[in-house]
């Protein structure tokens, strides 16, 4: 939600001005996605939004503020969604549905506008101080995800105990990133799911026995169905 993404401490909104909050603040996230920060106006925002200059200006008085909170919104949404394939990642199948599903939510634009959260980064990382180190703590948490994951297939024996789980995380969010942004330039998903083809089968170097299609590992005489 929008209004989790805020920083507000001690504001209390009616329920009328936390909708209003939430309209400025989805339209400005949809617009900084698709024409980047530094083509969106507060001007475009209020037009987008429906609101008037004095209701913008309540909830934020500089594009900064707003900026800072689109970059909160597009971390809790990308965190939380990719939450769902990774919570309980436990092998390499699993690693391969995550890519799956990526790769299909990145096909419906063709590879368009990049990665909602790598594009800030990209805009704002040498400009805002604040807004990077906010950044990067969002992609801390993300490969985090990747490297529980890691650590899980580890710990069960599906990966080797020398697999440096840290290093592989590092290695499949930069073949994330960078495939987002080849597919962004290409207009065509096809360089992303080589990207994260290739750091899975380098993960799958680590790996101590074959899997069978469900994930699960193979034991010495057992065969997939």
């Amino acid at each position: 939600m929008a209004e989790q993404a805020r920083e507000k401490s001690g504001s209390r909104l009616t329920e009328r001005g936390r909708a209003t909050r939430e309209r400025i603040l989805r339209a400005a996230a949809d617009m900084m996605h698709v024409r980047g920060v530094a083509m969106t106006t507060l001007d475009d925002v209020r037009a987008a939004s429906g609101t008037s200059k004095s209701q913008l200006y309540r909830h934020y008085p500089d594009k900064e503020a707003l900026m800072r909170d689109v970059v909160a919104l597009q971390a809790t949404e990308v965190l939380e969604r990719h939450q769902r394939h990774l919570q309980r990642l436990n092998s390499i199948r699993g690693l391969e549905r995550w890519r799956d599903a990526v790769v299909e939510r990145n096909a419906l634009h063709n590879g368009a506008y990049g990665c909602p959260l790598g594009s800030l980064a990209s805009e704002l990382a040498d400009r805002d101080e604040e807004a990077r180190k906010a950044i990067d703590r969002h992609f801390t948490v993300w490969q985090g995800l990747i490297e529980a994951g890691l650590v899980r297939m580890r710990d069960s024996g599906v990966l080797r105990p020398e697999a440096d789980t840290q290093a592989l995380a590092t290695g499949i969010m930069a073949a994330l990133q960078g495939g987002y942004l080849l597919s962004q330039t290409a207009r065509d998903v096809h360089p992303m799911r080589v990207a994260l083809d290739m750091a899975i089968a380098h993960v799958r170097t680590f790996a101590a026995a074959p899997e069978d299609r469900s994930g699960r590992s193979l034991e010495d005489g057992e065969s997939a169905r």
